[in-house]
């Protein structure tokens, strides 16, 4: 009888798959994690039958975690700006305090192993940010762009800002500040 999985374990294994992703790219073997994690190869593959499951499991698991980080406190009844601002600034200081993750998942929505599935599993967790972007594109508050553009324009700004506010952490309410002003000129109607 094969032994249950444990939660912990499952979890050792990816954290130690976004250390070595971050360190050595989406082409790692997966001996390199197992190490990683303290664990025979062959426990890795009783958790994830394949490198391309683990990818996209660690893809939903990062997506899960930006949720939980994003989403508390969301100000569901305050201006469009100011709900955006949220999302922004919590999505920014998750980047910061989690490099080897924002790594990861940049290489994660680059990679063309991230399945359609997991990549609409992981919008779920975003759905009321989604459906804000929208109701304000059909109301005419944001520029008419694709829904994807609009999300590509955030996180390009952010990414920047990251980088500056991660050179310079006693400049990062600038930065911030900064990177939030030029996606809200670059994407609102005004």
């Amino acid at each position: 009888m094969a032994r249950p999985k444990s939660a912990d374990k499952r979890n050792a294994l990816l954290s130690a798959a976004v250390e070595v992703f971050a360190e050595q790219g989406l082409a790692s073997p997966a001996l390199k994690i197992a190490k990683a994690a303290g664990v025979a190869e062959g426990t890795l593959f009783n958790y994830f039958a394949t490198k391309d499951e683990l990818l996209n499991e660690l893809y939903l698991d990062l997506k899960s975690e930006l949720r939980d980080v994003m989403m508390p406190g969301y100000p569901r009844n305050e201006t469009l700006k100011k709900r955006l601002r949220h999302v922004w600034q919590a999505y920014v200081e998750w980047g910061v305090a989690e490099p080897q993750k924002r790594k990861v998942m940049t290489l994660l929505n680059l990679s063309g192993q991230v399945t359609e599935q997991s990549k609409l599993a992981g919008m779920q967790d975003f759905v009321e940010v989604n459906a804000l972007m929208q109701e304000s594109m059909a109301l005419g508050l944001l520029r008419q762009q694709p829904p994807a553009f609009l999300s590509a324009i955030m996180g390009a700004l952010a990414e920047t800002a990251m980088d500056f506010i991660s050179r310079e952490p006693g400049q990062a309410d600038q930065y911030a500040e900064a990177g939030f002003e030029a996606l809200w000129n670059a994407i609102a109607r005004e």
